[in-house]
C-alpha cells in the first residue's frame, strides 16, 4: 500500500453540513465527503484490491466506490484531516490476513483429569442419596 499514491487518488467534496449551528451552518460547507475507487488505484497491489473487496463489500457503492463524510468539526480543514485518517485506518483493518487456526487434539492427561473429575463429581452425588436396603 502506497500512502503517498493513494492520497492522490482522494477526491474530497466539502458540502454544509446537517443540524445546529445557526446562521454560520447555512453559509459554509465544513462537511467533507472522501470518495475512493478501488479498481482505479494505483497504489494498491492486486492482491490488496481483492481483500478490499471482500472485507469492505458492504460499504461499497454500486459503483465499487467507497464514500466516508466527516462533520464533527467545525472546521474543513480539521474535517479533511479526520475523513483521511479514518480511511486509512479503515484501509488497515480490511488489509489484515487473519492467522490460519491449527486444528489441535486434546493431550491425553488433559482427558484423564477431565474423566477423573467426572467420576469424582457422580461418586459425591451419589453418596448424597439415600440408602434403600
Amino acid at each position: 500500500m502506497n500512502k503517498e499514491q493513494l492520497l492522490k487518488e482522494l477526491n474530497f467534496k466539502a458540502v454544509r453540513s446537517s443540524g445546529a449551528g445557526g446562521q454560520h451552518v447555512n453559509k459554509v460547507s465544513s462537511k467533507v465527503e472522501l470518495s475512493f475507487t478501488i479498481e482505479d488505484s494505483l497504489g494498491l497491489s492486486d492482491k490488496e484490491k481483492a481483500l478490499l473487496f471482500k472485507n469492505l463489500a458492504n460499504r461499497l457503492s454500486k459503483e465499487h466506490t467507497l464514500i466516508l463524510s466527516s462533520q464533527e468539526s467545525r472546521s474543513q480543514h480539521r474535517n479533511k484531516e479526520l475523513v483521511t485518517e479514518r480511511f486509512f485506518n479503515l484501509l488497515a483493518q480490511a488489509l489484515v490476513v487473519p492467522k490460519v487456526r491449527k486444528a489441535t487434539k486434546p493431550k491425553k492427561a488433559a482427558i484423564a483429569k477431565r474423566l477423573d473429575a467426572k467420576k469424582q463429581q457422580a461418586e459425591k452425588k451419589e453418596n448424597r442419596k439415600k440408602f434403600r436396603f
